[in-house]
């Protein structure tokens, strides 16, 4: 892989990174009071009917699980940044192969190449 595509990479992931890290912290505002509590721990205030709890409620763990999944796409990318340190992007973590350059192109923190992406969705891991 050469230095340009690599310098293309970096900056993407980077850009996501600092994307994510954004939604992250805006769903955990959204979440949270002032207080640092839940917002919907704070029902009599704004609650008025069950239906209105039960929709905080609801948000509150969507946001919850978005903000989850965010933190893991988020690892994914700063593994995939300490690779470009450490000039091992593109190597399949399964089989030690080379990851094919589109496929990094469509998805610079990818791990596996796309033989192993299948075997491991038949076998059920992924």
């Amino acid at each position: 892989m050469n230095k340009k595509d690599l310098e293309k990479f970096k900056k993407r992931l980077l850009e996501d990174r600092e994307r994510i890290l954004a939604d992250i912290n805006g769903l955990e505002n959204d979440t949270l009071d002032r207080e640092g509590r839940y917002s919907s721990d704070n029902r009599s205030r704004y609650a008025s009917h069950i239906a209105d709890a039960a929709d905080q409620d609801y948000t509150r763990s969507f946001n919850l699980n978005l903000a989850s999944n965010e933190r893991r796409i988020l690892r994914e990318i700063d593994e995939a940044l300490d690779k470009i340190d450490a000039g091992t992007i593109g190597v399949c973590e399964s089989c030690s192969g080379r990851i094919p350059l589109k496929r990094l192109r469509a998805k610079p923190s990818a791990r596996y190449c796309l033989k192993c992406v299948e075997k491991m969705e038949e076998e059920g891991i992924l």
